[in-house]
């Protein structure tokens, strides 16, 4: 797999390719949807080398904001499997970060296989 890793000043996005995870970290929010084509090519790339053997997890648990262009992105990419009923997505998110409970339930809708997982906050 050729990009493995895309960061910016706050943000960053890996592929821990052992576990078959997309990591997403800090404040995602550029400027318009071409900007996130690299991150959608990343996601694509993921899907591709588990080749629907393995489960993909996309780990937005610590991603603190998300823009529209960044969903909508997400919501494509998720539609896109809709074609390959063999892969298996799993979404971990956190219900300490208001974005995610509003809009990650949605993705579901996209493609009702997927399996969200909503990490409770620490007491």
């Amino acid at each position: 797999m050729e990009i493995q890793e895309i960061s910016g000043d706050d943000y960053s996005v890996s592929y821990d390719v052992d576990s078959a995870t997309v990591i997403f970290s800090g404040e995602l929010s550029l400027a318009n949807p071409s900007e996130y084509q690299p991150i959608a090519d990343l996601l694509v790339q993921a899907v591709s080398v588990s080749g629907g053997s393995s489960p993909v997890t996309l780990n937005l648990e610590s991603l603190m904001f998300l823009n529209s262009s960044g969903i909508s992105m997400l919501s494509k990419f998720i539609l896109s499997l809709r074609r390959q009923p063999t892969v298996q997505l799993i979404v971990l998110g956190s219900e300490d970060v208001p974005w995610q409970t509003k809009s990650l339930k949605n993705l579901q809708k996209l493609l009702p296989s997927l399996e969200l997982k909503m990490l409770k906050p620490e007491a």
